[in-house]
């Protein structure tokens, strides 16, 4: 991104500062009608990439070039002609009413300039995905089999992709959502950084975990943890946290692709931690009709699991290695992280109104004037006008990637309803999974994987649950954990290679290779996968059923992570060797992941292939063991 010289610079602040303040307020007086709303969002947001976002390496770092102000008032006219025509926007019959040469116009604008600005501050991937999805509406009828479509006219491709407000495009559902709920959230995360939340949870996880064995490894995982409920990017998080834990991590003695993996793992599991969740637990419930509480209650173990996995493996891998704790010196002391724990009451609020049903809007709404407020109690963490104004600066640049992002996908779902790709998508799926759900649930999580390569998390679940929750519905699934099992592995997909933006990011800190980090990664997440399928099969980590189906699903993947995990590392109470290593790792990935024996059966596997490994410890290296 630009840094931005002379006046420039603060007119665009000032642009992104106002765009935010609008959409605050609007989310706790009311929205306009949609489409107006959708208008002003995107008007507010795609132009200005154009100013801050370089087309390339040799552009100007520091000012925009006469073809980027060509691009800014390409991409605001489409806008600024539909937020002048809302009225008639709204009343016209989609694919009835007259498709005028006008539109025409303004829909390869806004089409192209979306490609543009998705390439320059998204990924290239989406954009060639958009492509790929508007060539396959135009040429699909000349593919054979499965994959042929009816011919559409150039006018039907314009529509479906840019103004069709009920169903999909430009300015479909998805982006109506970011423009109101997520928008807002994301308002309250930026205040909660000029807070000084952020300070509170680097503290809080120092305080908490740097006293312990490898103890900069587990600030890292519960200081991203917390990041990741505010920041609503796991490439963001990574670079926030991961410029003060990887140095650490490697200091005491991580290889510098763990301390990398460490941290991308753990930063992209703040998309599953409740209660903020990151911008597509927002989307679900918009697709599902399900209320936004139900689905964090939903989610709540499955994120503790996640984080207690990567905590159980940096420790068995710090024991093994005999790493030191972090400096006391380094230590913030208990009465530091008192003195910031007042700025937890808004959080608390949020969660508070959500689980009341309260509106998601209105609830970060309360939730980001409670911030204010309650900064106001300390110098410390006080929030002058120019600490507001950096916070609605701040979110503005979080909001205008986004925008774009889900604008895109939206053509993308588009697309494939319109071809019927998903159904046919599905089949092909159906056809190789048979009647058999734990083939479709692989076939499922490939996909996903392969699809979320590069791409946010966001447009890679919408795309997902679009192709895959109707194949696990007709298995018998439920509807929430359909989508939590495909939402789990477009987080996951942000970290596993052969593309991953976050263990990419993270291997430029630490300097080491990407691929090898994301591995390390990916290995350190283990837990999304095993959740990811027990949301199918284990239901009691929903907190669905009685006290005993949802303790009982919760030792089974307990015991299941630490078994992996210590096989993994090559110690439990101390190191073990080779065979008891075998049988650890074995019986750990057959309970999470076979669940045709009986639960209590799956549980005693883990729990005796442990015992095996705590009994093979103390006769084989007693003077190591842990107290």
């Amino acid at each position: 991104m630009r840094t931005l010289k002379g006046p420039l610079g603060p007119i665009l602040s000032a642009w992104l500062a106002l765009a935010a303040a609008v959409h605050l307020y609007f989310g706790g007086v009311g929205f306009p009608e949609p489409i107006a709303m959708r208008a002003f969002h995107l008007l507010a947001f795609v132009p200005p990439i154009f100013l801050l976002w370089p087309a390339g390496k040799k552009a100007p770092a520091d000012k925009p070039t006469l073809a980027d102000w060509l691009w800014f008032a390409a991409a605001a006219a489409p806008h600024v002609w539909v937020w002048i025509n809302a009225g008639a926007v709204s009343d016209r019959m989609e694919y009835v009413d007259e498709w005028t040469p006008v539109m025409s116009g303004m829909a390869i604008l806004c089409i192209v300039t979306l490609l543009e600005a998705t390439r320059r501050a998204v990924e290239p991937g989406l954009a060639w995905m958009v492509i790929i999805s508007l060539a396959y509406m135009a040429f699909g009828h000349l593919l054979p089999g499965v994959l042929n479509t009816r011919p559409f006219s150039v006018e039907e491709i314009l529509e479906a992709s840019w103004l069709v407000p009920t169903a999909g495009g430009v300015y479909g559902p998805l982006t109506g959502i970011v423009a109101t709920t997520i928008a807002v959230f994301i308002i309250f995360g930026s205040f909660m950084g000029g807070s000084g939340t952020g300070r509170l949870f680097s503290n809080l996880g120092a305080a908490a975990a740097g006293r312990f064995t490898g103890g900069p490894a587990k600030v890292a995982v519960i200081t991203s943890g917390l990041f990741g409920t505010m920041s609503g990017s796991s490439v963001s998080n990574v670079i926030t946290t991961g410029a003060m834990t990887i140095p650490l991590m490697k200091k005491i003695g991580y290889r510098p692709a763990v301390a990398g993996g460490i941290e991308s793992a753990a930063s992209v599991g703040g998309a599953i931690m409740p209660p903020v969740m990151g911008a597509a637990a927002f989307v679900m419930a918009e697709i599902t009709n399900i209320p936004y509480g139900e689905i964090v209650v939903a989610a709540t173990l499955g994120a503790v699991l996640y984080y207690f996995a990567i905590l159980c493996a940096v420790h068995f891998e710090a024991k093994r290695a005999g790493m030191a704790p972090m400096a006391k010196a380094e230590i913030p002391p208990w009465r530091e992280v008192l003195a910031d724990t007042h700025l937890v009451l808004p959080m608390a609020l949020l969660v508070y109104l959500m689980m009341e049903r309260w509106s998601g809007n209105f609830a970060a709404f309360c939730a980001t004037v409670a911030m204010v407020a309650v900064s106001m109690l300390r110098g410390r963490t006080r929030m002058t006008p120019r600490t507001i104004f950096d916070s609605l600066v701040n979110a503005g640049l979080t909001m205008a990637p986004l925008a774009v992002a889900i604008a895109g996908a939206g053509i993308v779902v588009s697309a494939l309803t319109a071809t019927g790709m998903v159904v046919a998508f599905g089949g092909i799926i159906k056809d190789l999974a048979g009647s058999s759900l734990p083939i479709l649930l692989v076939l499922l999580a490939l996909t996903v994987l392969v699809l979320g390569m590069g791409l946010p998390t966001t447009p890679s679940y919408i795309i997902a649950a679009a192709i895959g929750v109707p194949q696990l519905i007709a298995m018998g699934v439920d509807v929430l954990p359909a989508h939590l099992f495909l939402f789990y592995f477009a987080v996951l997909a942000d970290v596993s290679p052969p593309v991953a933006a976050a263990a990419f990011a993270a291997a430029s800190i630490a300097k080491s290779g990407p691929t090898i980090t994301a591995l390390h990664g990916t290995r350190l997440g283990i837990a999304g996968f095993t959740v990811g399928f027990a949301f199918i099969y284990d239901p009691g980590i929903m907190m669905r059923g009685g006290l005993y189906e949802i303790l009982l699903a919760t030792a089974i993947q307990v015991a299941a992570l630490v078994a992996i995990t210590a096989a993994y590392a090559g110690y439990f109470v101390s190191s073990i060797g080779p065979v008891p290593r075998v049988i650890l790792g074995t019986a750990g990935l057959v309970a999470a992941f076979v669940p045709v024996f009986p639960d209590p059966v799956r549980l005693a596997m883990a729990l005796a292939a442990m015992t095996l490994a705590w009994v093979t410890g103390r006769s084989l290296a007693p003077s190591r063991r842990v107290a």
